[in-house]
């Protein structure tokens, strides 16, 4: 019985040293596997640190151009304040306008025979003018006329 008790501690102590085996080898291929982690992870920060300076370098120049657009979009308010005050000038000029040619229409209107026998009277004067024209006054000793 003795033996079993010697056959049974070989046999636990070989399980034990085949248990430890397995275990120190898991253990290499983990420490592997963390060196070649812990390499990414430095590649990774090296990477966050350049991005980082990137991204603060466009925060500013993003900040510099939100306050140009904001210079500008206020100096155009006051273009379109200026337009609007152009349009509200052509818009009481037009009015202006539309009440003073309606008021020579209404005035047109009103003195329409007076228009008319001016019209006439005006006819006659140029007819006149044209027979006048037409008879010559004969023409004076001295005095030279040059046509």
């Amino acid at each position: 019985m003795e033996n079993l008790l010697y056959v049974a501690a070989i046999v636990a102590a070989i399980a034990f040293l085949i248990l430890c085996v397995s275990l120190a080898i898991t253990l290499i291929s983990l420490k592997d596997t963390i060196k070649v982690a812990t390499a990414t992870l430095d590649d990774v920060s090296k990477q966050m640190e350049g991005i980082t300076v990137e991204t603060t370098a466009l925060l500013h120049k993003t900040n510099a151009l939100a306050e140009d657009i904001q210079q500008k979009s206020e100096k155009l308010n006051t273009v379109v304040d200026a337009v609007k005050g152009v349009g509200s000038s052509v818009s009481n000029l037009n009015q202006s306008v539309t009440r003073v040619s309606n008021s020579v229409a209404l005035e047109a209107e009103k003195n329409s025979d007076k228009i008319a026998q001016a019209v006439q009277w005006g006819n006659v004067v140029i007819e006149l003018m044209n027979k006048a024209k037409g008879t010559k006054l004969p023409k004076s000793k001295g005095w030279k006329s040059y046509n």
